[in-house]
């Protein structure tokens, strides 16, 4: 009950990697599957609308449901323990949007029980999305619509977090870097997902109302929904991998002992590459006709986003120069994670060329680029973030030996994954095909694909038992084990309920660090010791995601044709979604007419945890 209630932001964080991780395991098994039916020339594993299935899922849930709650993880996990905060803004809206994310991801995952999953690709284009073929695409609609209001609602929070909560001192120059690109994120977050929401809301309204959004023969425009998911769909990649660029530039000024090289400039370059996020998603669309002039402006602002990438790079690696460099897994994953992004960033720009994008179009050279970009960039930032703030979190140390094992297995794997598909793709394989003929050359980069798909589940897999054999042991993480540079590493592991006994007064870049140089073992205080509020846990957010899970299968399964199986009698007409909404009104009514005035920490418990310190 504890978990079903809290709104304590560490806890949140671990309810997010642990659902984020749950998703990963399903959306990595999808891409296994996958891959085995592409192993050899003309095999018939999953075939037709199976297939389709596994590759739909596998995008959605990979973006949407692993990746996307790994990130809010950190964010929640480290953001207020670097501002030197007790908490985030809004506590209750903060496990809200964890219950809102979780509930659509459900949903979502539901579809494989019940008649099939969706089918029409993770970007759902229309008209293969609006075609009344079986619930699938429903699920796709509604459980994206409510995931989403999740991640909505936690950007939102974290702006407020940010902007309002920073310790005395902590102005925005001094902020650590992963704070700064969970910021700019939270504003990415903030202005893309109205975009993608009324692109579901008007999916959902052909799909289930018979509107005529994207119906072509009665007035639509299928391209609308194109751009509709691209304004929202290309801020989303930036969501993802700023993040990602945070937690390198703080693994690599701690492993380097140096500080970071550069600081602003990469300040700049973050801010930057989130207004630019906004100007580029035509490059998606090139071959849709939309003309020259379009096509030349958005390819000259999708290769000026590579200048502010390109200057991150140069900034990690003079961080690194001359740096008293150590390869724990963590920094492994770092350096990584440098040339991988930039071979994604360089066949980015490739198909940032529209002549040249005619022909790379929907081949697998685009599915190499985005892989190198996504699980390069993402996928090896977040395992740099486990291994380095993993002590932090949970007050144990993940095994370095078995850390180092997974690492080389997993990069190695990724490489022969999807290096090979650059070539795929230049040879002529189509994506998003379940076969191809033999004798067409195209035999060998997808075994040697397979075969890396199968190294990197073995990685995953050995990194699940690293996670095992370190809870099962006793907690031995000191504050600061990687003689660490920002507030977070200057109170206990795991922390506190409360985080901080006394808010720190921030003297520069680098706070730790700089007490430290100057000979101070904790920080120095910006307040005397007194009683510290705290929020009540509650039921409510839980409840309130659960009547829209609830609404969500109503909307879908009304006016079905009547007949006798339980689940027509069930959900036939509108009943249910009345039943699920009014669950969810009535929790928000509840919130409203309860005054929360929560608890406090008292000064002889506070004065008691001192002594022990």
């Amino acid at each position: 009950m504890d978990w079903l209630t809290t709104v304590d932001h560490k806890k949140i964080a671990i309810l997010y990697f642990l659902a984020g991780g749950l998703f990963f395991l399903a959306g990595g098994l999808e891409a296994l599957l996958i891959r085995l039916q592409l192993m050899f020339p003309d095999q018939t594993l999953f075939i037709g609308g199976t297939y389709n299935q596994l590759l739909t899922m596998h995008g959605t849930t990979m973006i949407f449901f692993a990746a996307m709650p790994l990130i809010f993880g950190f964010m929640n996990a480290v953001v207020p323990l670097q501002i030197g905060a007790r908490d985030v803004a809004y506590p209750f809206v903060n496990a809200l949007g964890f219950w809102l994310f979780f509930f659509g991801g459900l949903l979502m995952n539901t579809s494989w029980f019940l008649g099939g999953a969706p089918d029409a690709g993770w970007t759902a284009y229309a008209p293969l999305s609006t075609t009344f073929s079986g619930h699938g695409v429903d699920f796709y609609v509604l459980g994206l619509q409510i995931a989403g209001l999740g991640t909505l609602i936690g950007g939102i929070n974290f702006l407020v977090t940010i902007i309002n909560m920073r310790a005395p001192g902590m102005t925005f120059m001094r902020m650590p870097l992963f704070t700064w690109t969970a910021f700019i994120t939270s504003a990415l977050v903030l202005f893309a997902f109205p975009a993608i929401t009324v692109g579901l809301v008007e999916l959902m309204f052909d799909r289930l109302f018979h509107g005529n959004f994207f119906e072509v023969g009665k007035g639509g425009n299928t391209v609308l929904w194109q751009h509709l998911f691209w304004i929202f769909g290309h801020p989303e990649v930036y969501i993802l991998i700023l993040p990602a660029f945070g937690i390198i530039s703080e693994v690599i000024p701690t492993f380097s002992r140096k500080r970071l090289f550069g600081y602003s400039s990469m300040v700049f370059a973050t801010v930057l590459i989130g207004f630019l996020a906004f100007m580029v998603w035509v490059h998606h669309m090139f071959t849709t006709g939309l003309g020259p002039v379009a096509n030349s402006i958005f390819a000259v602002a999708t290769m000026a986003i590579a200048v502010p990438t390109g200057v991150k790079i140069f900034n990690w690696l003079f961080t690194m120069w001359g740096g008293q460099i150590r390869f724990t897994t963590a920094m492994l994953f770092a350096v990584a994670f440098v040339p991988t992004f930039v071979m994604g960033g360089v066949t980015g720009v490739m198909l940032a060329v529209p002549p040249a994008d005619f022909q790379y179009h929907d081949s697998y050279f685009v599915v190499a680029h985005f892989h190198y970009v996504i699980v390069g960039g993402i996928v090896l930032g977040v395992f740099s973030g486990l291994f380095y703030w993993w002590p932090k979190m949970f007050g144990r140390t993940l095994s370095e030996t078995l850390g180092k094992w997974m690492f080389w297995i997993f990069v190695l794997g990724f490489h022969l994954t999807f290096f090979p598909q650059h070539f795929l793709g230049l040879m002529g394989m189509p994506r998003r095909v379940f076969t191809y003929e033999p004798g067409v050359g195209l035999e060998m980069g997808n075994l040697l694909s397979t075969i890396g798909a199968g190294m990197m589940g073995i990685g995953t897999i050995i990194f699940l038992y690293n996670i095992i054999i370190t809870a099962m042991k006793k907690p031995d993480a000191a504050a600061d084990p990687w003689d660490g540079r920002t507030l977070e590493w200057t109170i206990p592991s795991p922390p506190p309920e409360y985080n901080f006994r006394l808010t720190p007064l921030v003297r520069g870049l680098d706070p730790f660090w700089k007490e430290k140089m100057a000979g101070n073992k904790e920080m120095t205080a910006a307040e005397p010791l007194g009683p510290i509020h705290m929020p009540s846990n509650s039921i409510l957010p839980f409840v309130m995601s659960l009547g829209l899970f609830i609404a969500g299968y109503g909307f879908m399964y009304a006016r079905e044709p009547f007949d006798n199986t339980l689940l027509f009698h069930l959900f036939h007409d509108y009943y249910v979604s009345i039943i699920g909404v009014g669950i969810t009104f009535v929790c928000m009514f509840i919130r409203s007419m309860n005054d929360d005035k929560g608890w406090h920490v008292s000064l002889e418990e506070l004065e008691k945890e001192g002594g022990k310190g």
